[in-house]
């Protein structure tokens, strides 16, 4: 089988990570393509995932987004043609994507075989256009229901929509995923993270003490659509944190998302800003606290055991409102809340608390679900 998987996003590496590695051992050709945002393409580096570069993010407003929607999913249709046809011809075989179609039995006629089985995207709107227009069947997943824009199309255009269970299937209704949502138990971060034991390397890497206070910061997600504002809370933690660096030697880690952001928070004095994509999970295992606007982030500090606030703005999705309800994340009101002192000494050795691992084949089975039908 052929399995075409496109990534949009740094998150979306973590996600699609052992999903690549499971078909790959089950036998399957699979195809990874990326844009070029954030930390994607280092990402895909340093975990050495093989991946073709196509387009790159057109900018936060609306019409640069349709235009990039367009533009870079034209791009990814030209990929799949000329890659199928490259890979017919190296096995001596016809370009199957350029057959005409076969008279059939009754009259009517049978349609050239499709450049891959199955399209899949975490969020990716380009390859659930694009499979449309090749004729491809196409799984979408995500686990924030309120990105209305980019839902709107990807659960009409898709056949299966991959969702956590906490996300009511009624919610998904009117972006036209009815009869197609395939819900699976538990955190997205329980399954991707399920092989992962934190490697204290990290530390040295960016002179991190591990005997002072280690805190993780991550910027809000400006180029987001359900994210289009300033985020006063995200302000007054980054002068707290400056505070604690001068006062008490707290080592401040913060994670930009762009490169406008990380020119900005680089001079700032006692931060310390990664220049490129880092081993940020065992960061976050060793951290004593995280403050993310975002939401992966968060999730994966919930996932291992580290202490989390979320200073997200925007409408909270199911996945957070049950993580609050069961007290696994906090929401940050005032800075007055932050404890920037160490841990307890589980702390150094690793992530604290009790870890969910959850096998990642269950999200491949839900995955290629439309191939069943």
């Amino acid at each position: 089988m052929r399995v075409w998987i496109d990534l949009t996003n740094s998150p979306h590496v973590l996600v699609m990570r052992p999903v690549i590695e499971v078909l790959r051992e089950d036998g399957h050709d699979v195809e990874v393509t990326a844009r070029d945002f954030a930390q994607t393409l280092q990402l895909l580096d340093r975990f050495a995932i093989e991946h073709t570069a196509i387009g790159r993010h057109r900018g936060e407003r609306l019409p640069a987004k349709a235009l990039g929607l367009a533009s870079r999913s034209a791009a990814l249709v030209r990929w799949a043609r000329a890659h199928t046809r490259a890979h017919a011809h190296a096995r001596g075989g016809p370009f199957t994507n350029e057959q005409p179609p076969r008279p059939r039995r009754g009259g009517g006629r049978r349609r050239a075989r499709a450049p891959f089985d199955i399209a899949l995207g975490h969020g990716s709107n380009d390859v659930s256009v694009a499979a449309r227009l090749l004729r491809i069947p196409c799984s979408t997943t995500f686990d924030y229901e309120w990105a209305a824009v980019q839902h709107h199309l990807n659960c009409r255009l898709a056949q299966a929509v991959v969702v956590p269970d906490a996300i009511p299937p009624e919610r998904l209704d009117r972006y036209g995923a009815r009869g197609k949502v395939r819900a699976y138990e538990g955190l997205k971060e329980e399954y991707y993270l399920a092989d992962f034991e934190p490697d204290p390397a990290v530390l040295a890497e960016l002179g991190l003490d591990p005997d002072r206070p280690i805190v993780v910061v991550r910027t809000p997600p400006e180029v987001s659509l359900y994210h289009r504002f300033q985020n006063d809370i995200f302000s007054d933690v980054i002068s707290y944190m400056r505070e604690g660096a001068q006062r008490d030697g707290v080592q401040s880690v913060v994670l930009p998302r762009t490169g406008a952001q990380r020119a900005q928070l680089s001079g700032v004095p006692g931060f310390t800003v990664p220049e490129r994509a880092i081993d940020a999970q065992s960061l976050i295992a060793y951290a004593d606290l995280v403050i993310s606007a975002g939401g992966t982030m968060n999730r994966e500090a919930v996932a291992l055991g580290t202490p989390v606030y979320t200073t997200f703005e925007g409408r909270l999705g199911a996945v957070d409102e049950r993580l609050i309800a069961e007290g696994r994340l906090r929401r940050l009101g005032g800075v007055e809340q932050l404890d920037l002192s160490k841990r307890d000494s589980t702390a150094g050795s690793g992530p604290a608390g009790g870890r969910v691992r959850r096998d990642p084949r269950r999200l491949v089975e839900l995955l290629l679900s439309p191939l069943a039908a």
